[in-house]
């Protein structure tokens, strides 16, 4: 049955998005989405499903209300399940209530999904609570996107000024003389504390704290433009007591991940904790192989092999697809024993009843081979299931050292395509890109077969932009590429790659 669901998006960031919203989002056939709408929430959405934007900014309108009406409408007739994404709640200051009156007299099923207002989240993200025993008991929410030139304000301005502890103005930005001027004139004293919050809830937040009578020109003079939060009142008093948000180490930094996208959100949401804003440029992308009969073989022989060295969260993931695939489980490796390269890929294992015999304490060739020498690995059959294209100075080493090596390809890592450079030079060029993450030396090799070295040189001399390499390995590949390394942990990992740059 088709239905209209207006959906509150939240304030920006993607963790205030409600469990509710996104399980509507999920089977949604059509996502009708707004500026303010975080564009991380279209990752939930079907890939089938129509998505549409009708976003307003500063003015600029995308689509006029009444033509968005006349979409929900035409949609929802159509049968189809429409989810409407709102910055916020719907119903405050987002004009829900007028499509869901539109949507009723057209006869249409609809819903509301209430979302977290920027009016509480904002604030609560600048170390500014809204009420408080000591300083406030009530709060008014008020639009600040009024005319100045109309003859009668729609706001009691004494009320506002007297009558309520903390004031919360949306949209008020272009307007905060006059909001300023009326509070001042209605009996609000003028140094009553005042405070702008720029894209709350977000890694581009920023706040200024001054007084209700000086924070118009503060606000010009560094240079707050929309979307912008004004809070009024004693509680702003508490900023820098209760601030935790803008503490965060790497706030408001841009970090590039050039990682592939199917392993890219655990970097991402370590850095996003941390207040990094994070543009995914994947360099690389996971395929499967054509031909797995060679791994299916192993997998039938597995008795012949003393150990299985798993280099990568990949490999543990394709040999084992193809392991449940032929009907077998873990017994199958009870009589092998089995290495793993990193954490990463002994958490991989233990989730598959897998707990490794060996994990090396540095992740390059030499401390594996010495681990597993003082293991007894000499004169052994070895597996190591891995990238179909992958450095050979594992095996040799092994080899050398006296075991008897095969190399199974189970993945291949391929050149991703339809990535937008353009868009990320323009990052580059405004100043939003602080950090190059690079976690492999594919992933180094294929940024630069993207992206000229040259087009990057510029932004590094300066220093604008510093290079971050997961370890010594990746941190030679970039050499090649005239760069050396601002940032590579002792160790290899992503944990002590975030660690470092922090």
């Amino acid at each position: 049955m088709s239905k209209v669901y207006l959906l509150g998006a939240g304030p920006g960031d993607p963790g205030l998005l409600t469990v509710k919203a996104k399980n509507i989002l999920e089977k949604a056939d059509v996502v009708v989405y707004d500026y303010l709408a975080n564009k991380e929430f279209l990752k939930f959405c079907r890939k089938d499903a129509e998505i549409i934007y009708v976003g307003k900014k500063g003015g600029d309108h995308t689509l006029p209300q009444d033509k968005i009406n006349e979409l929900l409408i035409d949609k929802a007739s159509k049968g189809k399940i429409v989810a409407r994404l709102k910055g916020g709640d719907p119903y405050v200051f987002g004009r829900g209530a007028e499509e869901a009156e539109e949507l009723i007299q057209a006869g249409l099923d609809f819903e509301v999904v209430p979302g977290v207002t920027s009016a509480v989240a904002a604030p609560a993200y600048a170390g500014i609570p809204l009420t408080h025993r000591r300083y406030a008991s009530s709060v008014s929410f008020i639009t600040g996107h009024e005319d100045p030139d109309k003859p009668e304000s729609a706001h009691n301005w004494q009320a506002l000024a007297t009558g309520t502890s903390t004031l919360v103005f949306f949209m008020g930005v272009k307007n905060l003389e006059y909001i300023s001027s009326n509070l001042i004139q209605a009996g609000m004293r003028s140094d009553m504390p005042a405070s702008l919050i720029h894209w709350g809830t977000t890694c581009r937040q920023r706040t200024l704290v001054s007084t209700i009578a000086e924070i118009p020109e503060v606000a010009r003079a560094k240079g707050f433009r929309p979307p912008s939060l004004l809070v009024v009142g004693e509680v702003v008093k508490l900023k820098n007591r209760l601030d935790w948000f803008e503490k965060l180490p790497l706030l408001g930094k841009g970090v590039v991940v050039t990682r592939a996208r199917e392993q890219a959100s655990t970097l991402v949401s370590k850095l996003e904790e941390l207040g990094a804003c994070c543009y995914e440029f994947p360099t690389i992308k996971i395929k499967p192989l054509d031909d797995y009969s060679h791994l299916r073989q192993a997998i039938t022989d597995l008795d012949f092999y003393q150990w299985i060295i798993f280099t990568s969260v990949n490999g543990v993931k394709f040999f084992w697809q193809e392991l449940r695939g032929m009907g077998y489980d873990a017994r199958a490796l009870g009589l092998t024993q089995v290495a793993a390269i990193g954490p990463a890929t002994a958490s991989a294992l233990r989730e598959r009843g897998i707990f490794a015999d060996f994990i090396p304490d540095k992740y390059v060739a030499e401390s594996v081979v010495d681990g597993l020498l003082k293991l007894g690995i000499k004169g052994k059959k070895v597996l190591i299931p891995r990238a179909k294209k992958a450095r050979e100075v594992l095996p040799e080493a092994l080899r050398t050292a006296g075991a008897d090596v095969d190399v199974l390809p189970v993945y291949e890592t391929v050149l991703a395509q339809s990535l937008d450079v353009d868009a990320l030079l323009e990052q580059f060029q405004s100043g939003k890109i602080h950090y190059v993450t690079f976690t492999s030396s594919s992933t180094v090799d294929n940024f630069f077969s993207i992206l000229d070295a040259e087009k990057l040189k510029p932004y590094v001399l300066s220093g604008n932009i510093k290079l971050a390499c997961i370890g010594p390995i990746t941190a030679k590949t970039l050499q090649k590429y005239g760069f050396d390394p601002h940032i590579q942990p002792e160790d290899f990992t992503i944990d002590g790659l975030v660690k470092a740059m922090v």
